[in-house]
């Protein structure tokens, strides 16, 4: 069966928020009932929705990956407008945010609290005590493409592996969700990409997993046993510029 996507970033299409005080209970993802004619009337029967995961400002910054934004509602508002979706014949694919997190993750404010006595200092790639960084922190660590409000998350750790399928399967679960869209997929671990695909085997045949890569030999992520498929932004940029 084709499918005809329709990229939707919520926090800015409905009007949340810069910034999560952690207390904003509007559901303004009920909004996105109001487009569904519409995005039928266009011919979409997919929709690739997020982040909209708890985050400090845009999204990609996580705080929890068991709860959506505050400022979009609350689970049962994301449960609503996925059931919506579902019955009018629109599969929905989340935004998937597993290669780093926010500061204000809580694995990472525990890190920040007890230094080399948090239990969480495992969690995150490239920790070191003997580096302060720019940030003002008194230790040092990987982030994304430098920028140290996105701390790397250690996907070869085991309870990280854990806690974040642990999630894919809430997500599957909760919301009957039909795939993922792996942010930064470039940057995470192929045995994780491993462990995720056979994971969607397993709880949700046909579950699909879109990767982000930016540049590179697109076949590497999906070799039989990882990725289904890839963006392809070098196609895009040879087209505009």
């Amino acid at each position: 069966q084709d499918f005809q996507f329709y990229h939707i970033y919520p926090l800015g299409a409905f009007g949340a928020p810069q910034r999560n005080d952690g207390h904003s209970g509007e559901e303004r993802l009920l909004q996105l009932l109001g487009w569904v004619d519409h995005l039928k009337y266009l011919g979409v029967n997919a929709v690739y929705l997020g982040p909209h995961f708890e985050s400090s400002t845009h999204g990609y910054d996580t705080k929890d990956y068991y709860a959506i934004d505050k400022r979009l509602g609350s689970n049962e508002t994301l449960k609503k407008v996925c059931k919506h979706l579902k019955h009018q014949g629109i599969r929905i694919v989340f935004d998937a945010v597993f290669n780093h997190t926010g500061r204000e993750f809580w694995a990472f404010k525990d890190l920040l609290q007890n230094k080399k006595d948090s239990k969480y200092a495992g969690w995150y790639a490239g920790v070191n005590f003997d580096k302060p960084n720019q940030q003002g922190d008194p230790f040092s660590y990987q982030s994304w493409q430098g920028y140290l409000s996105l701390p790397k998350l250690d996907l070869k750790n085991g309870d990280v592996k854990d806690h974040l399928l642990g999630a894919v399967k809430f997500w599957i679960e909760e919301f009957d969700i039909d795939g993922l869209r792996l942010d930064a997929a470039d940057c995470i671990d192929l045995d994780f990409h491993r462990l995720l695909r056979q994971l969607a085997d397993n709880k949700k045949p046909g579950f699909w997993l879109l990767g982000e890569i930016v540049m590179g030999d697109y076949n590497r992520w999906t070799a039989p046993g990882l990725l289904h498929s890839v963006t392809n932004y070098e196609c895009y940029k040879g087209l505009w510029s």
